[in-house]
């Protein structure tokens, strides 16, 4: 009997563990809202160019930020808060020294006189922090200001520690609708 009972207890406590592990557990009308975006979004490498960025420090890279058709719109004419479907992705690269292009400055320079100027071409070197979204979905990221945030290393999500900081970052320039670029044309 004092088997059966201590059986059924723990039977009990495991249920109990999983619902209270399952989040969406006894609410089917309550769904489960990631603030992670979770696809690559298709076709971004031919969305237009809104800016460029050199980051030092710990980042130390070169980047590109392209946004969709919806994004580029509202960077050209600054209007805020951007509008829902607006993608916006960032694309970083280590900057390395181009020793090919400081040959040929240094080079110039001595043809017209003037000391070669050392090392002052950087291009972009090997892919760097992989490829980052920002998604305008007010409803669906309610929680992050309407964006939602992604980080793919190669094609893969980015874990939940990464994805954690995106949204703090950004809130320091809520002003903006979160969004730290500004066109470049």
């Amino acid at each position: 009997m004092k088997r059966i009972a201590f059986s059924m207890a723990a039977v009990m406590t495991a249920a109990g563990l999983g619902v209270a592990m399952d989040p969406s557990a006894g609410h089917a009308d309550a769904p489960v809202t990631p603030i992670y975006v979770t696809k690559i979004p298709a076709g971004y490498r031919d969305w237009k160019l809104v800016s460029v960025a050199h980051e030092e420090g710990e980042l130390k890279d070169i980047r590109a930020i392209l946004a969709n058709e919806k994004g580029i719109k509202a960077f050209r004419a600054d209007k805020l808060p951007f509008p829902e479907g607006t993608v916006i992705a960032r694309i970083a690269w280590d900057h390395v020294p181009s020793d090919e292009n400081n040959k040929a400055f240094g080079e110039f320079a001595k043809s017209i006189g003037r000391s070669p100027p050392g090392a002052q071409s950087f291009i972009a070197g090997p892919p760097k922090n992989g490829v980052q979204f920002m998604v305008k979905d007010a409803k669906k990221y309610a929680a992050t200001g309407g964006w939602g945030y992604a980080q793919f290393d190669d094609g893969k999500p980015a874990d939940e520690k990464v994805m954690s900081a995106c949204f703090p970052c950004h809130q320091l320039i809520k002003a903006r609708d979160y969004v730290f670029t500004r066109y470049a044309p």
